[in-house]
């Protein structure tokens, strides 16, 4: 993280001058994603999803609803002309057993517990954390490693252990939680609809999204 990063450092007098302000920093979160790192992200998962791997996908608060949309987009629009029917997972969205295990083992299980049931190896984690410090989230990439999944953490502020644990680290440089939630949101669009380019061949149909 950079101190270019911290957004906001002023007061605005209206939301149009913040709206300016929030797009131009945007801008620049986006741009310092790793696009050597993406791109060898968005093979991988290309190459497991045709493996009929399973892909599970998780996050806390505003990174869950971005786990759970990538379920949704994977699902049904990468599976239009792809051949692919990809198996994808959102461990955010059970909300009766995330609580349960919350509750009954503790927060640091919510994720791992879910995992240690429906993994198996060679599947994918892509787990989604603004600070990359969220024990849930650093546990479920550590479990995931030790177990042999492939590892993607989606990061902000300074990357957090999960940066450091991920096989594939997709870091934005901001400080600030609706900037990071933005570009993981972007993240997760391009690695959808990538996957769903990688394994179509006719250019005709990129606009269809029927299956």
């Amino acid at each position: 993280m950079t101190d270019a990063s911290l957004f906001p450092d002023r007061l605005y007098g209206d939301a149009g001058a913040y709206a300016d302000a929030y797009f131009e920093r945007l801008a620049l979160a986006a741009a310092s994603l790793d696009r050597d790192v993406l791109s060898a992200a968005g093979r991988m998962l290309a190459e497991q999803a045709a493996r009929g791997r399973t892909i599970f996908a998780c996050g806390n608060g505003g990174s869950a609803a971005v786990a759970n949309h990538l379920a949704c987009d994977c699902m049904k629009g990468v599976r239009a002309d792809s051949g692919l029917k990809p198996r994808v997972h959102s461990l955010s969205a059970n909300v009766e057993l995330i609580t349960a295990l919350a509750n009954d083992v503790g927060v640091e299980a919510m994720f791992v517990g879910q995992l240690s049931s429906l993994a198996e190896p060679g599947d994918v984690l892509i787990a989604i954390s603004s600070s990359g410090a969220s024990p849930n989230i650093v546990g479920a990439l550590a479990w995931a490693k030790e177990n042999g999944l492939k590892t993607v953490a989606m990061t902000g502020f300074s990357g957090g252990p999960a940066m450091e644990v991920a096989d594939f680290a997709l870091h934005v440089d901001a400080a600030n939680y609706g900037l990071a939630e933005d570009v993981h949101q972007s993240i997760m669009h391009i690695l959808a609809q990538h996957l769903r380019h990688s394994h179509l061949t006719d250019p005709s149909r990129l606009g269809r999204l029927k299956f």
